[in-house]
């Protein structure tokens, strides 16, 4: 099966005091349409960097090198203007914090409208009325009331549910989701990835929480220092890991049930 998504030796790379500092190493990775892969590591090993890598959101003076391949063609060689149709249209992004992706002084129906505005060049009504529908579809009680709030109005829960129906107001064909259980209780944990579940779109979840990819994801990634360590099928990973890492990972959550049985 062709990859929707292949990642051919990436790096992403900072020029610091005259010192490079490698943030994403020789990254290979391939996710195939409608599959949920997985991206494991600690903070600060470079997940979210390589996210916004894919995205080619990286500002200067980090530079991408490599092939970040979209059905076979190279983002990093598109320019600025189709990589922003692709934004949103078919690759998406929930980013990990709720409360800094959302404008405070915007209504959170104007946020979304935006995006129906942008990309599909429908009227204020139009958009309007997209806004209220993808809100519906991420559970948002009164929909039609909700349009007209702030983000300070939304609980945590709430605003990471709004993020979502912004990265998915499209219905790309892959969704990036950073981290975005990481700000909420646990109650609202389970209630978000119930909810990314319902969406049945292709997706790459990051998280540093080894139990939560034993959930959704089928493949793995394990990430260390800007590189990948090991990969493999979820549940072959996390019952036979081979890398020392990948080991102390599980070690860390062994009070959990990672299901394995």
């Amino acid at each position: 099966m062709a990859a929707m998504l292949e990642l051919n030796k990436v790096s992403t790379h900072y020029l610091s005091g005259g010192r490079i500092i490698k943030a994403v190493d020789n990254v290979d990775m391939r996710i195939n349409e409608g599959e949920v892969v997985g991206l494991v590591g600690e903070s600060g090993s470079g997940k979210s960097t390589l996210a916004l890598s894919v995205l080619r959101l990286i500002d200067p003076p980090g530079k991408v090198y490599g092939e970040v391949l979209w059905n076979g063609i190279n983002l990093l060689n598109l320019s600025p203007q189709n990589m922003r149709r692709i934004r949103g249209e078919e690759i998406s992004m929930v980013f990990q914090d709720p409360f800094s992706s959302l404008n405070p002084v915007i209504k959170i129906g104007e946020q979304i409208a935006e995006v129906f505005r942008f990309h599909k060049k429908l009227s204020r009504r139009k958009a309007w009325e997209a806004a209220i529908k993808v809100l519906d579809l991420v559970h948002i009680k009164d929909p039609g009331e909700r349009v007209n709030d702030y983000p300070h109005q939304f609980s945590g829960g709430m605003k990471q549910r709004v993020a979502v129906a912004m990265a998915y107001a499209l219905s790309p064909k892959l969704l990036i989701a950073d981290e975005p259980t990481t700000a909420l209780d646990v109650t609202m944990q389970k209630a978000i990835l119930e909810l990314l579940k319902e969406l049945k779109t292709g997706m790459l979840f990051i998280t540093h929480n080894i139990a939560l990819v034993s959930e959704m994801c089928s493949r793995m990634y394990v990430m260390k220092d800007g590189r990948i360590v090991e990969q493999g099928d979820t549940r072959e990973v996390l019952g036979n890991p081979k890398d020392a890492y990948t080991k102390r990972l599980i070690d860390s959550y062994k009070e959990i049930n990672l299901g394995l049985d």
